[in-house]
């Protein structure tokens, strides 16, 4: 079973970015789309206040026809941050993002941000798996060694 911390070794670029509570969401916007990413953790100084994503965006601007470059990410961010440990398992992160139908969690060590695991990350991990597996079963059927 991998861990997140094993998983995080394996991502090309472990940068965790961020935005201020009190910037704009077109801010946060144009950050998501620079880096190709669809989610950023919400930093009020130096703790966690919230998570953004493309999703808080489509529904709490776009749909509500609010202005982005007026909007305070504080007021369209998800307070309530669900984060994983790095000793936790990918199935642990996959049941999570299921239950709670979510697509990001940051992952915290010692109350520190140390990265963050979407969910492409995690069908990336089970289709390596499953290819592993399929390896190791072709092997043995057909009387070879790895």
């Amino acid at each position: 079973m991998t861990t997140v911390a094993q998983l995080l070794k394996t991502k090309p670029n472990t940068t965790v970015y961020t935005i201020g509570a009190d910037d704009s969401v077109y801010e946060a916007i144009r950050l998501m789309a620079d880096k190709g990413i669809g989610a950023l953790v919400v930093t009020d100084g130096d703790s966690i206040a919230g998570i953004i994503t493309e999703r808080d965006y489509a529904r709490k601007v776009v749909l509500m026809d609010r202005s982005s470059k007026a909007t305070p990410v504080r007021e369209i961010m998800s307070k309530a941050v669900r984060f994983v440990r790095p000793d936790q398992t990918t199935d642990d992160c996959m049941a999570l993002m299921t239950e709670r139908r979510m697509r990001h969690l940051p992952v915290i060590e010692n109350d520190r941000l140390i990265g963050m695991v979407s969910i492409g990350d995690l069908v990336k991990n089970i289709i390596a798996e499953q290819q592993f597996t399929i390896q190791q079963l072709e092997f043995y059927i057909h009387g070879e060694r790895p």
